[in-house]
């Protein structure tokens, strides 16, 4: 396991899948993705199964579900599938480890952290029959988040400064970050509709969660938090029990490794439409257990400044192409660090999870 896992576009990182699992000796399914990727390649949700169709375990991976965000996953990815000790040890356990790999392939490709109907898919999982939540501080900055010029002007940051001033620095990453369903040429939208990511997922939950008992999850992502450090964050129903399993498995020896949105510990605001969500609708017979593991590349307001900055591009389609290609890098910068120590911090990481996860769902089968 190396550095050399990673990747530099989508479609090095989808080979790179593609041949480690074919050196495992495991099958792919594809999902083909309707549009194409940035250099005119095929986009696609791709998943690899190491494990019967019956274990009474699974173990999901999954990578890019905020798109830019899977260059890391991908290469963590990548790294399992070729981790002997992984694979003997999950058909030990009787754990079936299932690999999704670029949930949002065209975020991946494209460089973006939305899917190509610009939603962030991990606030896209609502009941769209129901009223949609409402972000009101959200509609109080929508306007300066994503202004009509790019760089803002200063009285713009001032505005923003202002308003941060008014309330405070958690509730303004509450009030951007959190979801909402008003803005579609905005930050954090959710959609008024299922994504093509969504359906898809749920149609592969639907093919290879219904048989198994217990479910684990773990969910790459970047982009909070000090470099390289990996925070494991409770992705799940606000359920003690479903939080005490991941204490007990990725939590370290007392615990304390694993925060929660829902009681203040995590870096990350409460989000809205989570896509664990599926897991519960999709497999209503397995006992689930989740984690976002979530590593840090810049300081937030660099992070926060890169999205504001790719969504303006996108809603301004004649910015001039030397603007927008900055914009990009930036973007690309902000959620994959592009050096060999954070490459291999984070898989270091990666990897450790993952065995975790196995000896949990195991251990949990013999009790």
């Amino acid at each position: 396991m190396a550095a050399a896992d990673f990747s530099q576009t989508y479609a090095e990182a989808r080979g790179k899948f593609i041949a480690a699992a074919g050196a495992a000796g495991l099958d792919l399914q594809s999902h083909r993705h309707p549009m194409l990727g940035r250099d005119g390649e095929t986009l696609a949700l791709d998943v690899v199964r190491d494990g019967p169709a019956d274990a009474p375990a699974l173990l999901l991976i999954s990578s890019a579900c905020h798109g830019v965000e899977g260059f890391c996953g991908s290469g963590i990815q990548v790294a399992l599938l070729g981790d002997a000790a992984l694979r003997q040890a999950a058909h030990a356990a009787g754990v079936a480890l299932l690999y999704l790999h670029g949930l949002n392939p065209y975020g991946f490709s494209w460089w973006r952290r939305t899917t190509h109907e610009n939603v962030d898919l991990n606030r896209n999982f609502q009941d769209f029959h129901r009223p949609l939540p409402h972000n009101a501080a959200y509609d109080e900055i929508a306007h300066w988040l994503v202004p009509a010029d790019w760089p803002p002007t200063p009285a713009v940051q001032r505005s923003i400064d202002g308003w941060v001033a008014r309330h405070d620095g958690k509730a303004f990453q509450t009030a951007v970050s959190s979801g909402q369903y008003a803005h579609p040429e905005g930050l954090f939208f959710g959609g008024h509709d299922p994504t093509w990511s969504q359906v898809t997922l749920r149609h592969v939950l639907q093919d290879h969660g219904r048989r198994c008992a217990r479910l684990g999850w773990i969910d790459f992502h970047t982009g909070l938090g000090p470099s390289g450090v990996g925070e494991r964050i409770f992705a799940g129903r606000d359920d003690a029990a479903a939080v005490a399993r991941a204490r007990a498995w990725w939590g370290g020896p007392d615990g304390s490794a694993i925060t929660s949105i829902y009681d203040g510990s995590s870096t990350s605001a409460p989000l809205t439409g989570l896509m664990t969500n599926a897991a519960y609708q999709e497999c209503p017979q397995a006992e689930v257990t989740g984690i976002a593991l979530e590593f840090g590349t810049l300081p937030f307001t660099q992070v926060l400044d890169a999205l504001r900055a790719d969504q303006w591009a996108e809603n301004h389609p004649e910015a001039p192409a030397a603007q927008v290609a900055t914009i990009k890098r930036q973007l690309r910068d902000a959620f994959y660090t592009d050096t060999d120590a954070w490459k291999q911090q984070v898989l270091a990481q990666g990897v450790e999870a993952a065995r975790q996860g196995v000896a949990g769902l195991g251990g949990a089968l013999r009790r």
